[in-house]
């Protein structure tokens, strides 16, 4: 199926053509003809699926159509539409989509999140908007000052559910909720359905639909994923020759800590590779500053932790680098979905210490594959798990002689 055959409206269809698509993904093809007619959705989907214009799309359309809104040259509009998103970079990230392609037509977004001055967003509340985009916190905040009314609104996005649970903003939602109308149409999305997000799910959508599109503990097919079986205090001098010899040209990397995340950046950028670290301690300013410049190629690394996993869209992203494994199994396939998105291939590569080691058999029982393991001028031959002693410290057993295997037959190519 094209995008021409799904009965979108010209403008729509100009924009996604514009942007390089002609094909809708499967959770486009399944959700948009949904929400054109009405209903309720609840989609299950991982990130990178195309979720955003899924919504985005219909929403612009619906709301185009509709009579309802006084057009003229400073009317006072009311919120028709309000999608909430667990983090900054996502809501930024759907606002963006939402002017890419609702460009052609007489409807006005803005989008509202923390971490910066609240003066401007209240400047294109007052102008009047037909959809707002926002973070739970902020909103929550401009409803108590008088600045939101959502007594109008008649679509409500509710993206990355589980994420909202994870990030502690579930209560915030719910006293969002109560302030909607009764009857409105609401589309639910959430990677995985936890038992406190499925219930929430229960009581907001009316007779859904439902969309799933891969089970969420599985990875995205055309994802090359290796794994590094080195020490710790190696990892800095692999992630080097990566960059410099082995045909990463540009990446994600991923820490467990912002210190780790500025630490790497550092060590990268004395040695002359470009690179920015983006964490929960960074302004937003700074945040948007280093996602723009990898965005545009200024940078060629952008370190992160896992604030950014499910809140970054980088088009064509080649390479995600996993310099630590990641405590939860299930955010590995969020931190890897980063890459290998809108059928492009991608490579996942992790590096594995000893303590690590149970971190990666849990994410390889998630998945239900076994990560190929490949092999570095560094690499630990049978490496074994980090020893737990009773003074609860972890001591890694010394590993037997090494040996180097060589890296340069081990090039990545440029997908």
């Amino acid at each position: 199926m094209q995008f021409k055959e799904m009965n979108l409206i010209a403008p729509l269809l100009d924009a996604v053509q514009t942007a390089g698509y002609e094909n809708p993904t499967p959770i486009q093809e399944l959700t948009i003809p949904l929400v054109l007619c009405g209903k309720d959705v609840l989609g299950c989907a991982q990130t990178g699926t195309g979720k955003t214009a899924a919504f985005s799309l219909p929403i612009l359309q619906l709301l185009n159509d509709s009579a309802k809104t006084d057009r003229s040259p400073g009317a006072m509009r009311p919120i028709r539409s309000l999608i909430l998103a667990p983090t900054r970079e996502l809501a930024i990230q759907i606002h963006e989509n939402l002017m890419q392609y609702g460009k052609k037509l007489p409807l006005r977004s803005a989008v509202v999140f923390g971490g910066v001055s609240q003066v401007n967003q209240v400047k294109a509340l007052k102008v009047g908007i037909d959809i707002l985009v926002a973070t739970p916190g902020r909103l929550c905040d401009l409803i108590k000052q008088g600045f939101v009314k959502l007594n109008s609104v008649e679509i409500f996005v509710l993206d990355e559910a589980d994420r909202m649970l994870d990030m502690g903003f579930i209560h915030d939602v719910k006293r969002i909720i109560t302030l909607l109308p009764r009857q409105k149409q609401t589309l639910f999305f959430s990677a995985t359905l936890p038992a406190e997000v499925e219930s929430l799910a229960t009581k907001l959508l009316r007779n859904p639909e439902t969309v799933k599109i891969v089970p969420p503990t599985k990875t995205v097919d055309r994802i090359n994923q290796f794994v590094y079986m080195v020490d710790k205090s190696k990892k800095n001098e692999l992630l080097m020759d990566l960059l410099n010899n082995q045909g990463v040209y540009s990446a994600l990397v991923f820490t467990r800590t912002k210190h780790g995340a500025d630490h790497v950046a550092r060590h990268l950028e004395k040695n002359n590779i470009k690179s920015m670290a983006i964490h929960g301690n960074k302004s937003q300013v700074a945040r948007q500053n280093a996602l723009n410049a990898f965005k545009k190629g200024k940078i060629n690394v952008l370190v992160a932790t896992d604030i950014a996993a499910r809140g970054i869209d980088i088009a064509e992203l080649p390479f995600v680098i996993n310099y630590n494994i990641s405590e939860e199994a299930e955010t590995y396939i969020h931190r890897i979905g980063r890459t290998g998105r809108a059928g492009a291939v991608g490579v996942a590569i992790s590096f594995c210490s000893s303590e690590e080691m149970s971190n990666l058999r849990n994410i390889e029982r998630l998945i239900q594959k076994t990560i190929p393991v490949k092999e570095c001028a560094w690499t630990v031959p049978n490496m074994s798990p980090a020893v737990k002693e009773t003074s609860n410290r972890f001591i890694p057993r010394r590993p037997s002689k090494r040996t180097n295997k060589g890296g340069r037959s081990n090039n990545f190519r440029r997908p």
